[in-house]
């Protein structure tokens, strides 16, 4: 490694750094920029040419004396040490201990820039990953390999969120090594420690390599935070043989400070000022996820997506929806009524959700209740709006029942406690007492065999158990259904009762 230094620079803004005459400096290495009082911060050359490069400085350049500043290009790329003494510490966006604990000291080290996974080398993403959640389990099931985003907006729960699918998720083969590698930009001091105590408190955080950049850190550190994190979980996925869930939140800050930096660097806007290389880069982010041939591990992702005013078709999370599959979109709706986690299942959907589900991997019936419950629910939101026009006293007695329905799906399905782990099992029977608010013959997406198994005919008394149950846990009817189950096993004959 040869190590030049020079005192050439000759104009700091937004986070950069211009530097004059220094010959021999390429794109992507490391920078330590010692200023005139003896501070040392990091950077990278993000530009170089026979006239100029462009430094980006971690740590900012407020307060650089550029006649008193040298600067030491280290001719390597930034990087990061790794180990399986990952597990349990907090980074920050440089791979740097921000928990108060020594630096992990190992003689593997990588470049935290990585690279997308070469398609030919990928192998098709397989494999149910729970995460207690019955909206997502259920209706827009997570499967290992894949990207899936949630779209969220200001001041609603998706931070509650990510930290339950972070104490919650789990492969359905519990002897399998799972990891979480959580990262968080641009965060506030109370949400990270928001985090930190949800993971301790909950023991998870043995599991869980996090990174975390407050707000009021540089802004530029956001732009190396997702990749150093992912260079860690790629370690944890392909050398440690781990299946590893990537939690990043929130997407939408880095992509502001991508926006910034692009600024400063004169690159020519596009969409609402964001470069016109937004996309790539996503893609070079997102694309590290994934199964590899002959790899045991595997990484999977779900990014945490601010949609500006709420609006879906904002450059970020549209870009996002062409690179990743599907998406998990919170409602204000649901959560103005108090409904936690305010999935709004209309809009979310699961592109690879088919191939992590049935027999062999969740539950046999567990396609077609899917696909049920979206028929019935998409009615039901049809009546709501015909009942807002005419009024609900006008509705015909089977209209009438889809509004129960639909009332009894947000409440009991949608909605559950913030630290309730629902099985598949679980959330799939609470589907079929949902559903069996209706006859038999009002359920066309469901089989004869599965109408059989799992169908209730329900007496009055019971609907109204049904619709009117608790709002969060398993209901009633479906701990008395888990107990009927396991009389039938013994022998004993089912009672009959709910």
């Amino acid at each position: 490694m040869s190590i030049k230094e020079y005192r050439t620079a000759v104009e700091a803004r937004g986070g950069l750094l211009v530097m004059k005459q220094t010959p021999g400096v390429a794109f992507g290495d490391r920078v330590r920029i010692e200023d005139h009082a003896g501070g040392i911060r990091n950077g990278q050359v993000i530009r170089a040419s026979d006239d100029e490069v462009l430094i980006l400085v971690f740590e900012g350049v407020e307060d650089l004396d550029l006649e008193n500043t040298w600067v030491r290009f280290l001719d390597a790329p930034v990087e990061m040490a790794l180990s399986p003494e990952l597990l349990g510490r907090e980074f920050n966006g440089l791979g740097e201990p921000r928990d108060g604990r020594p630096p992990i000291l190992s003689s593997l080290r990588r470049a935290v820039g990585g690279s997308a996974i070469n398609p030919a080398a990928r192998t098709y993403p397989r494999e149910f990953i729970q995460t207690g959640i019955s909206t997502i389990d259920g209706l827009n099931s997570l499967v290992r390999g894949q990207k899936l985003p949630i779209f969220t907006g200001s001041g609603l729960p998706h931070n509650r969120l990510a930290a339950q699918i972070v104490r919650q998720a789990r492969l359905k083969n519990e002897d399998a090594a799972f990891s979480i590698v959580f990262a968080a930009m641009g965060v506030s001091y109370a949400d990270a420690k928001f985090f930190r105590d949800e993971f301790a408190s909950s023991g998870v955080l043995r599991n869980v390599v996090m990174f975390i950049n407050l707000a009021d850190d540089p802004p530029v550190e956001r732009l190396t935070l997702p990749r150093t994190a992912l260079t860690a979980a790629e370690y944890l996925a392909y050398d440690l043989d781990r299946h590893v869930l990537v939690v990043m939140t929130d997407m939408t800050y880095y992509a502001e400070a991508l926006r910034e930096v692009a600024t400063a660097k004169g690159d020519v806007p596009a969409r609402k000022g964001y470069p016109g290389y937004l996309y790539s880069d996503l893609a070079e982010i997102y694309e590290r996820c994934g199964r590899i041939h002959e790899r045991h591990g595997s990484i999977t992702m779900m990014p945490v997506v601010s949609m500006p005013s709420d609006d879906i078709t904002h450059p970020i999370p549209d870009l996002t929806g062409y690179i990743t599959e599907g998406q998990i979109v919170l409602s204000r709706e649901l959560n103005s009524q108090g409904i936690y986690p305010p999935v709004h299942i209309s809009p979310s959907l699961s592109r690879l959700m088919k191939d992590g589900i049935g027999k062999d991997d969740t539950r046999e019936d567990h396609p077609r209740v899917a696909a049920q419950l979206y028929a019935l629910y998409s009615r039901a939101l049809e009546t709501r709006n015909l009942a807002s026009i005419i009024g609900a006293d006008e509705l015909s007695t089977h209209d009438r029942r889809y509004l129960t329905f639909a009332d009894a799906f947000d409440r009991r399905f949608v909605g559950q406690g913030e630290n309730e782990d629902r099985s598949i099992e679980a959330t799939l029977d609470l589907a079929w007492d949902l559903m069996s608010i209706f006859p038999k013959d009002g359920l066309t997406r469901v089989s004869e065999a599965d109408i059989a198994k799992h169908y209730r005919d329900l007496d009055e008394s019971q609907t109204q158990a049904v619709v009117g149950g608790p709002a969060s846990g398993v209901t009633t009817a479906v701990q008395s259904r888990s107990r009927r189950r396991r009389r039938t096993a013994s022998g004993a004959q089912p009672t009959g009762t709910v």
